[in-house]
């Protein structure tokens, strides 16, 4: 066995510049498609981030129009709910326009019962709670300004124009890699009473209801008896799973997610047609070897295990060295695109894919030349000049 892998390894070497090159495009090849399949994993992480036990009640006209505060009460006695809370998507921007990023208006009290992946100190929670201009941001979000416990926030509105300021009481850590943590969150009340002074007619209206209900078995007939009772209403109501909400923002970009899936496939045909070059050309080239073993009695086994050997030992050379550079490129990429992508991490699943489609590559690659090589007589290759 040691001597065919060596024999394998000297075949490999004996075209150092050419192996070498076909070694490197399956390295961006598998890199590509790896960063790709993460591309579309970050798309999803909002969905896959939510828990089947928890519903979202919006506008059934649109999510940008809001909801009377006053359906909290009645949400609240609907059987089966066990927590609700709420939210305003508040939309300012820190110092300038490029300094975007997602910023609430929530209830303290309800809403980080309600999200536990959001990982705060009892401190921090009751320092947040206890005051009206209190905030919370994320650790990546707070990294990345350089804030600390303490430091005061100014923020520019846009959909509630003004400036804003908030105190920064608390710093989250996610729960697990998939949470997201770049979001910032700010009393409801504070900015419910601000809009009360000035008069205007978003006073009282909350954007959409957080509920957590006891079991997630029973999500739709929970979200029928919500809406039931605001059927007909003026502001009416659709209740939906936390992932149905998320998914419709997804829904938004489907063509685009559609397109990235199948650019990375493509990009694995493309080398794949590449491998399959080099290795008509190897075997080609060593068409009289081949016809000799086979004239000394060597059988077609042996000759398939040589090619077969070959080609997947460069496929997975490249496929191997491409997937450990994945992980330096996605931590790259993901910081780069953290405004798009807050949460940007390679898959579990994904090393393995990538390594299937080396595999896939390799022996697909050297399927045509090993059964040419296999099939020819004996007499023809021994004729052949190569």
């Amino acid at each position: 066995m040691f001597f065919f892998l060596k024999v394998i390894f000297r075949n490999v070497l004996r075209q150092k510049l050419r192996s070498g090159l076909t070694v490197v495009g399956i390295v961006v090849a598998i890199m590509a498609f790896a960063l790709l399949r993460t591309v579309v994993s970050a798309w999803y992480a909002g969905a896959d981030a939510t828990s089947a036990k928890r519903l979202v009640t919006r506008n059934a006209i649109s999510l940008v129009m809001p909801l009377p505060i006053s359906y909290l009460g009645r949400i609240r006695q609907v059987e089966g709910i066990s927590l609700v809370s709420y939210a305003n998507w508040f939309g300012g921007v820190y110092i300038s326009e490029k300094n975007f990023f997602p910023n609430f208006a929530i209830e303290p009290n309800t809403y980080f019962r309600l999200y536990p992946e959001f990982v705060l100190s009892p401190e921090e929670r009751s320092a947040f709670a206890h005051d009206r201009k209190g905030a919370i941001a994320g650790r990546k979000l707070a990294n990345e300004y350089g804030w600390k416990i303490g430091d005061v926030i100014p923020l520019r509105g846009t959909i509630y124009p003004g400036d804003w300021s908030f105190v920064l009481r608390g710093i989250y850590e996610g729960a697990e890699k998939k949470t997201d943590e770049s979001n910032f969150f700010f009393h409801w009340n504070y900015l419910n009473e601000t809009l009360k002074k000035q008069g205007s007619d978003k006073a009282e209206h909350v954007g959409i209801y957080l509920i957590g209900i006891d079991r997630a078995d029973q999500a739709a007939e929970i979200s029928a008896r919500i809406d039931r009772q605001f059927k007909n209403s003026l502001a009416e109501t659709l209740t939906e799973t936390e992932r149905a909400f998320q998914l419709g923002f997804v829904s938004m970009t489907e063509a685009i997610v559609v397109a990235i899936q199948i650019v990375s496939f493509v990009v694995i045909v493309i080398i794949m047609a590449v491998m399959a070059n080099t290795m008509a050309m190897t075997v080609r080239e060593r068409t009289r070897e081949y016809a000799t073993l086979k004239a000394l009695g060597f059988g077609p086994r042996y000759i398939l295990a040589l090619i077969f050997g070959e080609s997947l030992f460069i496929s997975m050379a490249g496929g191997i060295a491409g997937i450990l550079l994945t992980y330096p490129a996605a931590r790259m990429f993901g910081a780069q695109m953290s405004k798009l992508f807050p949460v940007f991490n390679v898959a579990d699943d994904t090393p393995w894919m990538a390594l299937a489609a080396a595999l896939i590559v390799g022996l697909t690659a050297a399927a045509l030349p090993a059964w040419r090589s296999v099939t020819a007589p004996v007499g023809d290759g021994l004729r052949s000049i190569g």
